[in-house]
Parts: structure tokens; sequence; C-alpha cells
């Protein structure tokens, strides 16, 4: 990674929301300015987060591992947006559960966590902008566990459509998305969401309480 140098100008340009003459200054005069390339890795699985990441340019992603190491893709930063993640481990002196990686030549700045934590005190427009980003990665997170659950629906949605494909020895089934919610125990907007998704994809067609089943 390379530093850069870079103004006041494109920092107020860049985050908006902390547009504040004083912390502008600050974050110019004590942060570090980073230049990443693709690939590069900015904060890695148990690392000892010092700095809070903030995205000049570029793109960012953010992912976890689960125990058995396996990685779930959880958001991207991009101009204008911080790693809250990291703010949250910086808070609590805890080691690092989350991965950032530049999905592109990215432009950071790297903020040490000793001011990170003075200005939530002496700025409290720096205080809105982190409650701000902890609101836009927890709506993250929540499309994440969405995906995740329909992901794991929908493979139970299949099989199961496979299973009363075979019982009655036909493509053709007739049912409701109702009594399909009923014996998955889900709900019938989530049922309705994903058959239209096998249907777009070509695993079947909808008619009026009929799927049709393709090969």
């Amino acid at each position: 990674m390379i530093k850069k140098e870079i103004s006041i100008d494109l920092l107020a340009a860049q985050f908006p929301e902390i547009n504040d003459l004083g912390l502008l200054s600050e974050l110019k005069r004590y942060s570090e300015v980073i230049y990443a390339t693709e690939n590069k890795i900015i904060i890695e699985y148990g690392d000892q987060v010092t700095h809070v990441p903030m995205v000049i340019s570029g793109t960012i992603k953010v992912s976890r591992q689960d125990e058995n190491e396996h990685e779930l893709f959880l958001y991207y930063l991009s101009s204008g947006d911080s790693c809250a993640a990291s703010f949250s481990c910086c808070m609590v002196a805890k080691r690092s559960e989350i991965s950032a990686v530049a999905e592109e030549d990215s432009i950071l700045l790297m903020v040490p966590l000793k001011y990170a934590n003075e200005w939530m005190e002496k700025y409290p427009i720096w205080r809105n902008f982190i409650f701000n980003m902890y609101e836009q990665r927890m709506y993250s997170l929540i499309d994440t566990i969405d995906r995740l659950a329909f992901t794991k629906l929908d493979e139970q949605l299949i099989e199961y459509l496979d299973l009363k494909s075979e019982a009655i020895k036909s493509s053709l089934i007739e049912t409701t998305h109702q009594e399909i919610a009923d014996d998955l125990n889900v709900t019938r907007e989530a049922i309705s969401r994903l058959l239209k998704k096998l249907e777009q994809s070509g695993k079947l067609k909808l008619g009026r309480n009929k799927i049709y089943l393709n090969n």
C-alpha cells in the first residue's frame, strides 16, 4: 500500500456528512491516506484494529468467516463510506472478526483510534456520521441474513417439489403457495418470492395453483 497526499476540499467532497472545517483539518493532519491496489488486504481476520478506514475512492469488500473458515460476503464499502465493524472492534479492544479487501484500486483514509474516539465527544457531526454508518451496515447485514435464509429455503423448496413430484409421479404439481408455506413452516410471501425466482431461472413454470417442473 502506498501513502498519498489529499486535500481538505476533496475530503469535504467525498464525505459531505462531516463537512466541518475543524474536523476535516484534523482528519487531514492525523490520518494516513493509503492507496490500496486491487485484492490488497486492508483488514485481516484476527488483526488488532488500530485505525478506522474511510473510503475516498474505490470499493472495499467486507467479509467474515464461520467456524469452518468458510468466507461469507457481508457488504461493500464505496466512496464516502466507513467500516463500522472496524470501529466497533476498536471501541472494545477486540481483534477483527471481519476482513476488508480492495475490490479494485482504492484510496483510503486511515483514522487512528485515538482521534476517532476523541472526535465522538468533540464533534457531534462525527458522532452522527459514525452512527449513520452503523445504521447502514445494520441494514446491509439484515439483507445478508435474508439472502442466506432464502438461499437455504430455496434448496429446501427444490427438494420439497422434487419429492412431491416423485410421489405423485408427475411434473405437474397442483398446490397453492400457502400449502407449500405451511408444509415448510415459512411465510407464503417467502415461498411466492422464491417460486418466482425459480421461474425466472427456468427451473419451473407457474400457473394458477399449479407448478410445472422442468427437468
